[in-house]
């Protein structure tokens, strides 16, 4: 005959000893559970030390769980960062271009105020510029070197007046209309400076030799006295330009002058003004005596 599935514990003694061993530790646990927080509320300073105690037992482990939480921040961090620093190398790297770009602006802009302080500063005592202006366009690669202003008859400006920059002489204006006038720079192979050297009164011709550069010519032939590094500047002879502004250093020697290089080279400079005719009077006399002995010359043929 079989067994049955379940058997009563009266049975058996050693069973009843155990339910009632295990129903008795449930009391007593539940009982004493509810007189520890009935003292803790009632007084819960005894209680401190017994908190203080299990706060000691278990700082170990709470310690070791946050050592192997903080570690797997650490991992987790490293492994998104590396993932992300692709883009992040990227966006810096942009960052720091369009730095470098707003870098240049402003350099750019205070050389700028500094040119045009500079050109400024070139009338205190003199006579003030009839304009300032862009050089808007200057010719490189031809013979004919010309440049044009933003500027002209409608703002006063009048064939033959002298064209500076913060450095020294330009050219002077050849054709005028409302609006924009054209230069004649000095580099032109029309154009004929009077010059001296400015450590002494060397007197000579600044010739445009359509290169870029400057053929000087000595009024005084013989013993050619010039070296290379000498800087000559208007002399103020023909009335055009006033006297004393620079115009450009010798850097090579000839039997009868030498080579010279602009100081004011046109195609680096961006402001320039246009001044009055130094000797209106004298620019006008030698137009007469022009016209007069082209006059007779037609007369003779």
């Amino acid at each position: 005959m079989a067994s049955p599935k379940s058997r009563r514990s009266g049975f058996s003694k050693k069973q009843q000893y155990s339910v009632f061993t295990g129903y008795l530790l449930a009391t007593l646990g539940a009982v004493f559970g509810l007189v520890l927080l009935v003292i803790s509320l009632w007084q819960p300073s005894i209680m401190q030390p017994l908190r203080g105690g299990a706060t000691t037992v278990a700082a170990p482990a709470g310690e070791a769980t946050a050592t192997v939480r903080a570690g797997g921040n650490n991992i987790w961090d490293t492994i998104s960062g590396f993932w992300n620093a692709g883009s992040q190398n990227a966006e810096l790297r942009r960052e720091v271009e369009i730095a470098r770009i707003r870098l240049a602006e402003a350099q750019a802009v205070e050389a700028e105020n500094d040119r045009l302080k500079a050109l400024l500063g070139l009338y205190n005592g003199e006579s003030p510029p009839i304009a300032t202006t862009r050089l808007v366009a200057s010719s490189a690669s031809s013979v004919r070197r010309f440049a044009y202003v933003g500027v002209g008859s409608g703002d006063g400006v009048e064939i033959g007046m002298p064209v500076h920059s913060e450095r020294g002489v330009i050219g002077r204006i050849l054709e005028t209309s409302l609006g924009s006038s054209r230069v004649l720079l000095l580099t032109d192979t029309e154009s004929v400076l009077p010059v001296r050297r400015a450590s002494d009164q060397t007197v000579a011709f600044a010739e445009g030799r359509g290169d870029g550069l400057l053929r000087i010519r000595l009024i005084n032939l013989g013993l050619n006295p010039l070296e290379v590094g000498d800087v000559f500047v208007t002399s103020g002879a023909g009335g055009y330009y006033r006297p004393g502004v620079a115009v450009a250093v010798l850097s090579q020697i000839t039997s009868d002058g030498g080579i010279a290089q602009l100081i004011a080279e046109p195609t680096a400079t961006n402001y320039v003004s246009v001044e009055p005719i130094f000797e209106p009077l004298a620019v006008e006399a030698a137009g007469v005596r022009e016209r007069d002995e082209l006059s007779e010359e037609e007369l003779a043929n």
